[in-house]
This record gives C-alpha cells, sequence and structure tokens, in this order.
C-alpha cells in the first residue's frame, strides 16, 4: 500500500488489518522503504503484493512505469486515489491523471476513486488547521458549497474494492451527503469547538498577496488559485451517492467529523 499513513491511506491500513488482511505498508519511512524518486525501492514494495493502492506521484511520468512494473511483478488490482474533476484541474494534479491512464492500461483489474476535498483538510497542520486555530480561515472560494467527503469513507470504499470483486472498471465518486459553504463549515467548528473562528472571503490577488506574504512560492500560489478557480464553477457542488451505493450505508456527515476531531482546534 502507497501513502500508508497518509489521511486515506492510514485509516485504510486499520480497515484492511481489522478485516485479517495481510497489508504491506510502503513509505519513505516505513519498513518497506518507498519513494517515487528512488525507482530503487519500488521493487521491493510489489515484490508479492495482489493488489495494490495507488496513491498518486506528483510528477505523471512516475505513474506508467510504476504500474508497468506492478503488473509485471504479479499485482493484479489497482485502485487508484483521485480527485473529482481530475481533467479541469490544474497542472499540480497531473500526477492523478496519469495514474488514472496507467491502471486503466495496466491489463489488471482496475478501481479508481475520486473524492471531493477532505473533511479532514481542516484539521490538517498542513493545510487549514493552523489559520483555524488563529481564529480566521481566508480563502477565495466565494458561496459555492462542497460537500466535503470523510476520509474513513474513502477507505472503506478503497478497502471493498481491493478485497471484493464486482469494482473493476468502475470509477466511483465519493462526497459526503450534503454540501455546505466554506463559511458554514468553519461556523460549525467555531459553535463545536467554543472558539471564536470566522471565515473570510478573499479575492484572487488579495489571496495571493497573502500568500507570497507567507513566502509561498510564485508558482505554488499560482496553482492554488488555479485549484480554487475550479472549485468556483461548482464542478463537484453536488452531493454523489457512491458511498451508498459501495457500501450500504450513508457517508459519514461533516457534523458527525468535527464532533469527533474537535480537539483538533481547542
Amino acid at each position: 500500500m502507497l501513502g500508508g499513513t497518509g489521511k486515506t491511506g492510514r485509516r485504510l491500513v486499520d480497515t484492511l488489518r481489522g478485516r485479517g488482511e495481510d497489508v504491506r505498508v510502503a513509505t519513505r519511512s516505513s519498513g518497506t522503504r518507498f519513494d517515487w524518486s528512488d525507482q530503487d525501492t519500488w521493487a521491493a514494495t510489489v515484490a508479492g503484493a495482489s493488489a495494490l493502492y495507488l496513491v498518486a506521484p506528483q510528477e505523471p511520468e512516475s505513474a506508467e512505469v510504476f504500474v508497468k512494473q506492478a503488473t509485471e511483478a504479479g499485482v493484479h488490482r489497482f485502485v487508484a486515489l483521485s480527485g473529482r474533476e481530475i481533467d479541469k484541474f490544474p497542472r499540480d494534479l497531473l500526477g492523478m491523471a496519469a495514474a488514472e491512464r496507467a491502471v486503466r492500461d495496466s491489463g489488471a483489474e482496475w478501481t479508481i476513486i475520486r473524492s471531493n476535498n477532505f473533511n479532514q483538510n481542516f484539521d490538517d497542520p498542513q493545510i487549514w488547521l493552523a489559520p483555524l486555530r488563529e481564529g480566521r480561515l481566508a480563502l477565495p472560494i466565494g458561496d459555492t458549497p462542497e460537500p466535503f467527503i470523510d476520509t474513513q469513507d474513502i477507505a472503506d470504499v478503497a478497502a471493498a474494492a481491493l478485497t471484493e470483486d464486482g469494482h473493476h472498471e468502475q470509477v466511483y465518486t465519493l462526497s459526503g451527503p450534503r454540501a455546505l459553504t466554506f463559511g458554514a463549515a468553519v461556523a460549525a467548528i467555531a459553535k463545536v469547538s467554543g472558539r471564536s473562528i470566522r471565515y473570510e472571503e478573499l479575492t484572487p490577488e488579495q489571496y495571493r498577496g497573502e500568500l507570497l506574504a507567507q513566502e509561498v512560492s510564485e508558482e505554488a500560489t499560482a496553482e492554488l488559485n488555479a485549484l480554487f478557480a475550479v472549485m468556483r464553477e461548482g464542478l463537484y457542488a453536488e452531493p454523489c451517492d457512491d458511498v451508498q451505493r459501495v457500501l450500504g450505508r450513508a457517508p459519514i456527515d461533516f457534523d458527525t467529523y468535527v464532533a469527533r476531531a474537535v480537539s483538533a482546534w481547542r
């Protein structure tokens, strides 16, 4: 399993092991070391594996080479994590599109999971946790709603696709059960945490200025603004029912997530 310590991967590891499955975690710091930039680490990752959870590399050219090596080593089933409306996203997510193409062309069984933004982005120190703790989340998203998806739902769907039949050549779009604006999401976090936290709408120019003031590079700033431009179009604002279809239950609601994660913001 690639990304076995990430937001989706670590939950998938727990889910699979809870079912009694044999799981090999492959990361830069795990017992089985894996590094996208070091092809010498790839062989040990796929040796003896029958199914693989693929978290795409940033460099798109790596995906095809890795998937080919994995199939030659005996991997016959792939579950690839991707993003909703991936074809319309900026170039920093081209690795996901390349991973989708690679597993489709592999000759192996494949399932693609295209997800909305994660609930857990709000408690991720590398994304929105720090500004929320400081009392202000400011983004250029407008009033476009988002049906945020919980990473446990992604893990449960991925586990089903990895271990059960019937998911070959399926592209699942995973969202939460309802769409809410970023302002409403922040208000829910503030209410449950008991803290004064507000959402502030920025123009793309204001957002760029704030990122540059934080010493974010020009390239990364442009890519983030391009990402929010796609989100403002509302291309994935509508909830989807694939979690229900695969798991036979409703996806985890945002309020449930907030109640479970409240200690992060306190």
